[in-house]
């Protein structure tokens, strides 16, 4: 019932039309649109690792450590909330093999710590967290595991699926199972103490391990550094490339039918490929200090070194993953909590108004009434302009009621129908002549272009001057980024 009732929105704006428009290339699923609305999201890392200063734990702390004398899951979802996430993935278990959660699976879990006497579910605190501050929930559980003795034999795979179940089946709903390409080394291993090889093709058997996640959540988006729902963008720098394509084609490893996790990185990561043969958006994910677990000696980014990555992820169709890490007491610092305010409070602010509203747009060719040009300032984003069908080239200009400063530019398609815009360039009507401010390629889901200096106009024009099919936009916006 849910996708008859999504098909039928989804076509309600066609009535109009002498002919319905058809989607161009891969085009994303109902959840990798609800993926495309979150845009910010955060990763939380806090495992005995935290208690020993590390960034990867060996699998061979003893769970007595683990002992965060003042945890608050509340304080951790409501900075996140004011620094404009909205939704946090929590690190259910790591590679050092530690479960947040009284797993069925291994001893090695939060209920062998001190921790609420033995008593406590970290995934459970957090996932009502999230829900009492109207945020999404997701999980990453580790597939490598160096404290397991079973990990590298054919008994451990039972034993991982197992632990997704229990993930999938306790904690409601969620938006994200998160995965990574780690996988394989040194580790206890029980008191092993050895390094353990796996042929990363074979040894998880994603297929069948995904078809779990599908099966038992539906609109979890599957992240790896190969897909399936999202890609990871190829850096933990935490931006994309400037032509960002939202479509991709993992490559499969030699002498292999299908790409798996765990690969080298591919080059396109960054870009995506044009015309690939999913939709399959990139992840730009980064911390918020230099690692993914608390250090003492580490400071956060600054809120315009956030805002700049906000505008070279989220501006580039992207979605940004932000590495948030409680310290030992089981809270983000107070240093975290005001980058993350500060951050919050400049998106929310530089976004607040479009300075295109109350403006006069000309299209030089229109579909319809349905698809006229008003629909690019009317804030919903599900209605769209678009052009005839035999229209690949069209020009939009825009009549500002009154002068007005802007150093930002947001450019938005319409993506159910999938990305149809490969070149474009903006104009501004300054001395009575037009002059070109910027020349670019990929739009997608969202396009935030960062003018080098502010500048104050009446007029602009947007020419789209390469696209395969007719056009469809779907908003515009002009903003002044706001200095906190």
């Amino acid at each position: 019932m849910k996708k008859i009732f999504f098909y039928c929105l989804f076509l309600s704006g066609f009535v109009e039309a002498q002919q319905a428009i058809q989607p161009y290339g891969a085009t994303p699923s109902e959840r990798q649109l609800a993926w495309h609305d979150t845009e910010v999201y955060g990763l939380i890392h806090f495992t005995p690792t935290t208690f020993e200063d590390k960034e990867w734990g060996y699998g061979d702390a003893d769970p007595k450590i683990f002992n965060p004398t003042h945890f608050d899951a509340e304080q951790i979802v409501k900075a996140a909330k004011a620094g404009g996430l909205k939704g946090v993935i929590l690190v259910a278990k790591h590679h050092d093999g530690f479960a947040l959660w009284p797993t069925k699976t291994t001893s090695y879990n939060i209920s062998k710590s001190p921790f609420k006497n033995g008593k406590g579910d970290m995934v459970k605190e957090m996932q009502l967290a999230a829900q009492k501050y109207g945020l999404k929930f997701g999980v990453y559980c580790s597939p490598w595991d160096r404290n397991n003795p079973l990990y590298g034999t054919n008994k451990y795979l039972s034993i991982y699926q197992n632990q997704l179940k229990e993930l999938y089946s306790q904690y409601g709903n969620l938006f994200m199972s998160w995965h990574d390409g780690a996988n394989g080394g040194d580790g206890y291993y029980g008191g092993a103490r050895e390094k353990r090889n796996i042929d990363n093709t074979t040894y998880y058997d994603w297929k069948n391990t995904w078809a779990i996640t599908r099966k038992m959540q539906p609109m979890a988006n599957i992240f790896s550094d190969v897909g399936l729902d999202i890609r990871w963008v190829g850096n933990e720098g935490g931006y994309a490339a400037e032509t960002s394509w939202a479509t991709f084609t993992p490559a499969a490893p030699q002498g292999k039918n299908e790409a798996v996790p765990g690969q080298a990185n591919y080059p396109e990561s960054p870009t995506g490929i044009r015309n690939g043969k999913f939709w399959m958006p990139a992840e730009c994910d980064v911390p918020l200090r230099k690692g993914w677990f608390f250090h003492a000696q580490e400071k956060p980014k600054s809120p315009e070194i956030l805002f700049d990555l906000y505008l070279k992820s989220v501006g580039r169709g992207a979605g940004l993953d932000l590495g948030l890490a409680p310290d030992s007491t089981g809270q983000l610092h107070a240093d975290d909590v005001v980058a993350l305010q500060t951050f919050g409070t400049m998106v929310k602010e530089t976004f607040a108004h479009n300075l295109a509203k109350g403006a006069t747009v000309q299209a030089s060719n229109t579909r319809d009434k349905t698809h006229a040009a008003t629909t690019l300032l009317d804030g919903d984003k599900q209605s769209f302009w678009a052009t005839e069908d035999k229209v690949h080239e069209a020009s939009l200009e825009i009549n500002l009621p009154s002068p007005r400063t802007f150093d930002i530019i947001s450019l938005q398609e319409f993506i159910p129908l999938g990305q149809r815009i490969e070149a474009y360039y903006i104009e501004v009507f300054k001395d009575n002549t037009w002059k070109k401010i910027y020349e670019g390629t990929s739009i997608g889901a969202k396009r935030l272009i960062k003018l080098d200096k502010p500048i104050t106009t009446s007029k602009l024009r947007l020419n789209i001057t390469k696209s395969p099919v007719c056009i469809t936009l779907s908003e515009i916006g002009l903003y002044k980024q706001a200095n906190l």
